[in-house]
């Protein structure tokens, strides 16, 4: 992140030739254990620029003779039926500088051609840090199993919003679980449950909202549920991902877990706990390594039923909003 003069930088929108310049610029700028390394621009392609919502204009190129040396990005979030993109409120969701042109503004002009973009588009609310459901962009490459904001592990984020007039807005906690010891967890409840419903585990069969399909969409998701024997009504859902990303920027084979879900009047019968059992023993019986989950921090009964099933807070992800 930058302050400074820029006079000799130049600014830019999107071109359809930028992606290998951007990844070369993300590799450099973003190197935090959140980040996933772009060997080729071919994940930007798809986690990005494949949404059919991507708009040129909300990602701003900065130049220094014809060399990009940073980029920020800017995006909607949905409407209340997650049918569509809603432009009232915006949020900036990378601001990315070579370290050789940090401190010299140029993170700060890129900054404020997104806020520009966002509120010439009609936003009257402007965030920074995409998280769920504000978070359009770069689920897979930057956050961790969900859209975690800016991350506290990427210590330039915060100094720099908080000096440019933004203010910490909400927090999620980044879990890990290693997968190195035992899982078996043992609750009394668990009998009636296997008794009472049926695990049912299979791919994703494109059963979201519109939104959540085109955040989701690059991911290859297992959905793992439980149904009633009798009936067959749903009861309980989470799904998994295998990071592939970020096994190769941690060095350890990775799961995701996302979408945790239980029927609002079987909630606190166990369900959620022996689900989450369930899917830590078969990643772990498909030798992964590690899960990661993420919670709100301001969800105290779901940061206890991670921390109970042997999970450890790994960081923490912020979002800001523009005062």
């Amino acid at each position: 992140m930058s302050s400074g003069c820029n006079d000799v930088i130049h600014y830019r929108t999107f071109r359809n030739d930028d992606p290998p310049a951007l990844a070369r610029v993300w590799n450099e700028a973003l190197t935090g254990r959140g980040a996933v390394g772009l060997p080729t621009p071919s994940a930007l392609e798809e986690f990005v620029f494949a949404k059919p919502y991507f708009d040129p204009a909300g990602l701003v190129v900065a130049l220094d003779e014809g060399t990009a040396v940073g980029f920020a990005h800017a995006g909607f979030g949905p409407d209340e039926r997650e049918a569509a993109v809603s432009t009232q409120t915006g949020v900036v969701c990378v601001v990315a500088v070579r370290p050789a042109h940090q401190r010299r503004g140029v993170g700060t002009e890129l900054l404020r051609r997104c806020e520009a973009y966002l509120t010439g588009r009609g936003a009257t609310t402007v965030f920074a840090g995409p998280m769920r459901p504000l978070n359009p962009f770069y689920l897979g490459l930057y956050g961790g199993s969900e859209s975690a904001g800016f991350l506290a592990s990427d210590v330039a984020a915060e100094p720099f919003l908080t000096k440019r007039g933004y203010a910490l807005y909400d927090t999620c906690v980044v879990f890990h679980r290693a997968l190195n010891t035992s899982v078996n967890v043992v609750d009394g409840r668990f009998g009636l449950i296997r008794r009472r419903y049926d695990l049912v585990a299979g791919p994703r069969r494109g059963v979201g909202t519109w939104w959540h399909e085109c955040v989701h969409g690059p991911l290859e998701l297992l959905d793992v549920r439980l149904t009633e024997k009798v009936g067959g009504q749903f009861a309980a859902q989470a799904s998994a991902w295998e990071m592939l990303g970020y096994t190769q920027r941690w060095q350890t084979p990775a799961v995701g877990l996302v979408d945790l879900e239980v029927r609002e009047d079987l909630r606190r019968q166990g369900l959620a706990k022996f689900l989450l059992n369930a899917l830590l023993r078969h990643s772990q019986e498909q030798f992964f390594a590690c899960v990661e989950v993420q919670t709100m921090r301001r969800n105290e009964a779901a940061v206890n039923l991670y921390r109970g099933l042997g999970f450890a807070q790994i960081d923490l992800g912020h979002v800001y909003r523009k005062i």
